[in-house]
């Protein structure tokens, strides 16, 4: 039986890579935008939202990195956080995410006279806000915060230890995002560290414009208990019958390091040709700890659900599996284990049992 589009909205999923800056609402740009006097290409919110995906679709990582600069400027008060934070927390919850990490980039928030501390709390007051009134509608979400560090930049261990000082408000992990060539993540090596001796949880951008060298970095040198898209160890596998695995590979297979794969948006960037042609489906096949996410909603014009749809249409994917990823990025998620087990075991897995039969 066909699954359709809306079947999937329905069914609950958890999402572990989405970026704040990268899903605003057009409409609420042109808002902020206004406010803050920035200018952007367009004011009219329909045309807006066609601009970001076109001007994202370039194949190119840092041209796609370019189109934050409008999201990104508008995102500089603590009244705008905190609404951007509301409504990615409600839109997410429309479309059926039961829980979602979402990740920001505080240091990029201070043009206007915010400190640090001010920019996480109007972020998690935001989520906290909008996932009130997603159980109010009848959509109930939880959301936790990533604090990413830009990997470019020397401010690492400060947000590290900004994340650590608010892991009891609703900062739930760590990471660095950014142009990966040039930045390897040994550079932030204090940093991880620190959060190691902290027993705090940390992802790293990997493995997507930068190659095989980048993960085995994020993973040998860092200790990374995620990998931020991680799509580029395929370049580590043979292809044959059966496939073989590089040592690489092989270790995060047998370590079940999850893979926060981004189909649309790594067809985006060039990491792969197409959402047929992705990776995703051999390294679910080899059964890697494989999880499906969104990345930036704004930029690649997506949600979840329409990623979840966008593989059932490319490798004939059926509730089993849909359910098989949802189940994946639970157990990845960096909130404690009984807090997950309840997810699974109380929504996700009563949900699918009724469609899988």
């Amino acid at each position: 039986m066909a699954i359709s589009y809306e079947d999937i909205v329905k069914v609950p999923k958890a999402l572990l890579h989405d970026h704040l800056d990268g899903g605003l609402r057009p409409a609420t740009i042109v808002e902020l935008a206004a406010e803050a006097g920035h200018e952007l290409p367009t004011t009219d919110p329909e045309a807006l939202g066609r601009w970001f995906a076109e001007a994202a679709n370039s194949g190119s990582l840092e041209r796609y990195l370019e189109t934050f600069a409008h999201t990104v400027a508008v995102m500089q008060t603590g009244p705008a956080l905190r609404r951007v934070a509301r409504e990615c927390a409600l839109d997410l919850a429309a479309d059926g995410v039961v829980y979602a990490e979402v990740r920001f980039a505080p240091e990029q928030h201070l043009e206007r006279n915010l400190t640090l501390d001010e920019a996480v709390d109007a972020v998690v007051t935001g989520f906290r806000e909008g996932s009130a009134l997603a159980a109010e509608a009848g959509t109930p979400i939880r959301v936790g915060t990533l604090l990413t560090a830009m990997r470019h930049a020397a401010r690492s261990q400060e947000i590290a230890e900004l994340a650590v000082r608010h892991r009891d408000t609703g900062v739930v992990g760590f990471d660095i995002a950014g142009a990966e060539a040039g930045f390897p993540p040994t550079r932030h090596l204090d940093a991880f560290e620190y959060l190691q001796r902290e027993n705090f949880h940390f992802t790293i951008h990997a493995g997507e414009a930068f190659g095989l060298p980048s993960i085995w970095q994020a993973i040998q040198w860092c200790g990374a208990d995620r990998l931020g898209h991680g799509v580029r160890i395929v370049d580590d596998i043979t292809p044959g019958n059966p496939p073989v695995l590089g040592r690489l590979a092989a270790y995060v297979r047998d370590k079940r390091i999850p893979l926060e794969l981004c189909p649309s948006s790594n067809v985006q960037t060039g990491a792969a040709a197409s959402i047929a042609d992705h990776p995703i489906g051999l390294l679910r096949d080899l059964r890697f700890r494989v999880t499906v996410n969104t990345d930036n909603r704004l930029m690649s014009g997506t949600s979840m659900s329409r990623e979840m749809a966008l593989l059932v249409d490319a490798f004939g994917y059926g509730w089993k599996e849909l359910q098989w990823f949802t189940i994946n990025a639970m157990k990845s998620a960096f909130i404690p284990f009984d807090e997950r087990l309840k997810i699974i075991d109380e929504v996700i897995k009563p949900a699918y049992a009724k469609l899988i039969g």
